[in-house]
């Protein structure tokens, strides 16, 4: 499996697979009014183009098939920023982990840009991901603290070293 940023090559496979999981999830999707199926779509054009840019949206592909999809983006919360998971969709018949992998891809690009707190809802899908991840659980939504640089990367200050080698 293959987890990786979408491109626009990939907008017709998303709309397949976001409707896919909604026919899974309601059997009678087909029967709601028009609006009610749009309303419960992720996969519009402009959401696309918004979460194709947004640095930490993914999708599962194994041998060209898309399996899942994650849409996230960056949210500055007044002194700092976060990154919010609004969607994490998945195939019904998606190999296992698929979940959990793109939480972490989300979790990874969060913290390779400076952002160390992810935001996500937490579905009977992500449990096990938001427990792989060290969520606080909060009710229905989760966040995992991905500390600083300075915490997960200790090491000396160089202020802190004798430059010249000098002994005192």
């Amino acid at each position: 499996m293959r987890y990786r940023t979408f491109t626009e090559h990939d907008y017709d496979a998303l709309q397949a697979l976001d409707l896919d999981v909604q026919r899974a999830h309601t059997p009678t999707f087909d029967t709601l009014a028009e609006r009610e199926r749009a309303g419960r779509l992720h996969t519009s054009l402009p959401a696309l183009k918004f979460y194709e840019r947004s640095e930490h949206s993914f999708v599962a592909e194994e041998d060209g098939t898309l399996h899942g999809f994650v849409f996230a983006q960056s949210v500055w919360q007044g002194d700092r920023p976060i990154v919010l998971v609004r969607t994490l969709s998945v195939h019904p018949d998606a190999p296992a982990g698929v979940s959990e992998a793109l939480l972490h891809a989300t979790v990874k690009s969060a913290y390779d840009t400076a952002v160390y707190e992810v935001h996500y809802p937490v579905t009977p899908e992500l449990r096990a991901a938001a427990a792989a991840e060290s969520a606080v659980l909060t009710g229905a939504y989760a966040v995992t603290h991905l500390g600083t640089r300075a915490q997960t990367a200790p090491g000396e200050r160089l202020a802190d070293q004798n430059p010249l080698g000098e002994t005192d």
